[in-house]
């Protein structure tokens, strides 16, 4: 006599299933949506002006290549002085300065597009330069070279030469930036007129500096060689006019932790953590531990791990104890498993049946494997035969072979006690 089931179980369970198997893969097998990157930085203004005005000229050239040059010099003089100062040019030089992608520069052009039609009709003859024109003194995005910030103040060492050429005037032809000067690697000061640490003058002249690398150790020298070291770097002391690197795990001006050893290095030093055996130490390895830790103890000059097995530390029932690196874990032994701080016998499960109907089609899609959960159902009823043997019958990997088919398609039954009715 087949176990007997609570009413309805039957049903909900054979719905649960086949919708399980229904299902795509489960969301935390599906791949994560690619991270989202940061926007890139908006461009500073004045370099969108700048970009437009260049894209303007650009067209005045494209507009004269394109539209003359047919040999007829007379005829091109008498219409070129027609179409030159046009509203046909400027509406076909404005139509391709910004590219489609340009939001920035689409945007300025639309802010500013009776200002560059009023420079074209009325005031190129007496300013020439449409970016000093629009872009310094109409919108005020811009400065003259050599100048920076809202004022177009003069950068460290003046308009012609700023940074006195050995660097970058911060915000440079902007209404923005600090002014100060990003010096060139050997050069320093506020106008970048001196020499860097680590360097020395090879060269100086009243428009020019030339500054040439110390030898390697020195901070502030008289030439190129060990010798001419006037000051060192830190982690060098000036010992005889060279600089020696100094041992800092042999001073005080090492600073490492409890369970740290120093290891010098030029000109400084590192801290590398202790073996795990040890209780502080003096270097690398169980073999140079000042104390062991506890889990360890001494064996001849080392820190050994202790087998705490060989002694009676597991004293529960059916336990067994296993050893770990400075220390060890009771476990339950093969065949039981731990419930409320015990061991206990683990029971094949009692008479718990779970049928499905699965058509001819599914059911052979899950024999074949190519069903997309036949590999995880056959792997666990693979690891459940090997715990449980007879649970589901012989020849578990055939899924399916414990199995009985109908009109209405597979039946399959998953329980020892329901075994006996297939």
């Amino acid at each position: 006599m087949a176990p007997w089931l609570p009413k309805g179980l039957v049903p909900a369970v054979l719905w649960g299933l086949s919708l399980f198997l229904s299902l795509p893969d489960p969301i935390w097998l599906q791949p994560s949506p690619p991270p989202q990157s940061s926007p890139p930085p908006q461009p500073h203004p004045c370099h969108t002006c700048r970009g437009l005005v260049d894209s303007f000229k650009k067209g005045l050239e494209r507009t004269i290549r394109d539209n003359f040059g047919g040999g007829n010099t007379a005829w091109e003089e008498e219409k070129l002085s027609k179409y030159k100062d046009s509203e046909t040019r400027l509406v076909e030089v404005l139509e391709g300065v910004c590219s489609k992608s340009d939001f920035e520069c689409h945007r300025l052009l639309e802010l500013s597009e009776e200002l560059v039609e009023s420079w074209w009709f009325h005031k190129q003859q007496e300013a020439p330069d449409l970016f000093q024109w629009l872009c310094s003194d109409s919108l005020k995005l811009c400065c003259p070279a050599g100048t920076f910030g809202p004022s177009c103040l003069p950068c460290p060492g003046g308009t012609e030469r700023p940074c006195g050429g050995y660097g970058q005037c911060e915000g440079e032809g902007t209404r923005g930036g600090s002014g100060q000067c990003d010096c060139q690697a050997g050069y320093g000061g506020e106008a970048c007129g001196q020499c860097g640490l680590g360097y020395f003058e090879a060269e100086r002249n009243a428009s020019h500096l030339v500054c040439s690398a110390c030898f390697g150790p020195c901070a502030r020298c008289s030439g190129p060689e060990e010798s001419n070291c006037l000051q060192c770097k830190k982690g060098w002391a000036l010992h005889h006019l060279k600089c020696v690197d100094i041992d800092e795990c042999g001073t005080e001006g090492a600073n490492c932790g409890a369970d740290q050893f120093c290891v010098n290095t030029e000109g400084s030093y590192e801290c590398r953590d202790c073996a795990k055996a040890c209780l502080g130490c003096m270097g690398a390895g169980p073999g140079r531990c000042k104390k062991c830790s506890p889990g360890y103890q001494q064996v001849g000059s080392k820190c050994l791990d202790v087998d705490e097995c060989e002694t009676e530390v597991c004293p529960g029932e059916n336990e067994q104890c296993e050893n770990t690196e400075g220390g060890y874990r009771c476990i339950c032994a093969e065949g039981y498993k731990q419930m409320e701080g015990i061991c206990v016998k683990e029971q094949i499960p009692g008479a718990f049946l779970i049928l499905t109907y699965l058509t001819p089609e599914t059911a052979r899609r899950w024999r074949s494997g190519s069903h997309p959960h036949s590999n995880y159902v056959k792997t666990k009823m693979q690891r459940d035969e090997a715990t449980f043997p007879g649970l589901y019958g012989k020849q578990v990997a055939e899924l399916g072979s414990q199995s009985r088919q109908s009109d209405r398609g597979m039946r399959l039954i998953h329980s020892r006690r329901a075994s006996s009715q297939r």
